[in-house]
């Protein structure tokens, strides 16, 4: 099973880590509130992990334009 980063805008997966070699803990996702965690953290139904956080790119086309209801529109 894996721990993946994907961009919730564009779904661009950004790492997939091992978690025979982490935990959620070791990444700092234990510490995150049941709302958080409600928000960012997803699972597949073969037990990968995958954490929604958003890319550099998106981020970026969200800061210049706000109004905009998704960055790749």
């Amino acid at each position: 099973m894996a721990i993946k980063y994907v961009c919730p805008h564009c779904g661009t997966q950004h790492a997939a880590i091992d978690t025979n070699m982490v935990t959620e803990d070791t990444l700092g996702l234990g510490s995150l509130t049941p709302e958080e965690r409600a928000n960012i953290i997803s699972y597949e139904e073969n037990g990968d992990t995958v954490a929604s956080v958003t890319c550099e790119y998106c981020s970026e086309a969200i800061y210049r334009h706000p109004e905009l209801t998704h960055p790749l529109q």
